[in-house]
């Protein structure tokens, strides 16, 4: 048996923007457990990430049509640390990366319209 999942070595997703959390609502719902709901939803060009109050999403669309996509659950309860680096004047985009234990990094680039700040304080109030 395979499992396939991210590429934790070159984990990462670019150019993420805030998106109305029905983006990707109708196919993430039957995965959730009770009382889960959705926080954030960011969308890149084809992958996207969903925060919710239990876990991360991240969503890999793969080959030419993009209706073959990759779900990951990254549970809130393994992040070992996080980073971020704001957007500057030159630089517009915010980093995020994320060690998650047994994983490894993943690394979320959010456009300078996304509210990184307030990202770290919802992760920070499910980890610390």
């Amino acid at each position: 048996m395979v499992i396939k999942m991210i590429d934790f070595k070159n984990a990462s997703f670019f150019k993420l923007k805030p998106v109305d959390s029905d983006t990707y609502s109708n196919v993430l719902m039957p995965m959730f457990t009770n009382g889960e709901q959705i926080i954030a939803t960011f969308k890149g060009i084809r992958d996207g990430v969903v925060f919710t109050n239990k876990r991360i999403f991240a969503i890999n669309v793969q080959g030419l049509t993009g209706t073959k996509k990759d779900f990951t659950s990254l549970p809130y309860s393994k992040i070992q640390a996080f980073s971020v680096e704001t957007a500057g004047i030159f630089d517009l985009d915010s980093e995020l990366e994320i060690w998650f234990s047994g994983l490894g990094k993943v690394k979320f680039e959010f456009v300078s319209s996304a509210n990184v700040s307030e990202i770290c304080r919802m992760i920070s109030e499910r980890v610390l």
